[in-house]
């Protein structure tokens, strides 16, 4: 009996062993995962800040913490176990449900890109129908709009992240999602609280209690963060469109084997070749967008019609 006590304890050593072993791994998985997913990242870092523009600056970094929260919580207790369940039960789902996500990605980029060129844009219906929204309202919208974003660009992020670790054991996989959960949104959003915040450190930094060089820098901090935001949001909406449309373009073999051939053929000039795919995918995801929009402004269309009172 005692030899059999002994024999169990050496299993479990073992075991033991061997899972930390695997587990060695795990920072390197990581950082390779990071890299694949560099693009959405951009995406994601680029289109939150605009979610607090016009609000009360005393609550950015508040309305920017409870994104990062339920981004953090979305993707561990929702995003990283549907990917393992569809991975083990359903491996063929993910693909068509990541395409859904970027269809409504180039939907919302369109959005935007259509808003910004339309000359028909009611400003002041615009101005009057935010009075009629209290502040913690439109806090309430925007927060609410940020996440159904976040979820898809995180859905993506944990999906690429699964994609690395198929053949790892179970506790690798769980091991390596949760490690890219929170690494990504630390980062995303850690850099997103610097963003909005830069102008009042320029503030602070053009007091006269700091040396003239220090003051200089403030303000030209202060000069520049408008500048800054505002580039960011049209890399954002082209980062929306870019990577929306290359979420679909690799669920479809023709164009999955296009960019591929794109890439090989501009291998020597890696920066060139990163540009003409974004370049692509982001007039691609236009398309896209535009016509999302019809079959959307189709459906809405339909069901007015069958609602309306006879």
């Amino acid at each position: 009996m005692a030899s059999g006590f002994f024999a169990l304890l050496d299993d479990i050593s073992a075991l033991v062993k061997a899972s930390a072993a695997s587990l060695d791994d795990v920072p390197a998985q990581v950082a390779k995962t990071a890299g694949k997913v560099s693009g959405i990242v951009i995406d994601d870092t680029a289109v939150t800040p605009k979610y607090v523009v016009g609000l009360d600056p005393s609550r950015e970094l508040s309305i920017i913490y409870r994104i990062a929260k339920k981004s953090l919580i979305n993707k561990i207790f929702i995003l990283s176990p549907a990917a393992l369940l569809l991975g083990y039960f359903a491996p063929w789902a993910i693909t068509p449900i990541l395409m859904l996500g970027g269809a409504y990605l180039c939907f919302e980029g369109y959005e935007k890109v259509h808003s910004m060129l339309s000359k028909h844009h009611d400003v002041q219906a615009e101005s009057e129908q935010l009075k009629e929204i209290t502040p913690e309202e439109l806090e309430q919208e925007r927060v609410a709009g940020a996440v159904r974003t976040d979820i898809i660009l995180s859905a993506e992020i944990m999906a690429i992240a699964y994609s690395q670790v198929t053949d790892q054991p179970i506790v690798n996989q769980i091991a390596v999602m949760l490690a890219v959960a929170i690494f990504i949104t630390v980062a995303v959003y850690g850099f997103v609280g610097f963003i909005v915040k830069a102008d009042d450190i320029g503030v602070h930094l053009a007091q006269d209690k700091y040396h003239p060089a220090t003051q200089k820098l403030g303000r030209g901090i202060v000069k520049f963060m408008p500048h800054f935001l505002r580039i960011l949001s049209y890399v954002g909406t082209a980062a929306m469109l870019w990577v929306g449309a290359e979420i679909i373009a690799h669920g479809i073999p023709f164009t999955a084997h296009l960019l591929h051939d794109l890439e090989q053929a501009l291998t020597q000039l890696p920066v060139v070749a990163w540009l003409a795919k974004a370049l692509a995918c982001a007039i691609a995801g236009l398309l896209i967008g535009f016509v999302v929009e019809k079959i959307v402004l189709l459906f809405k269309k339909v069901f007015r019609s069958k609602n309306e009172p006879k």
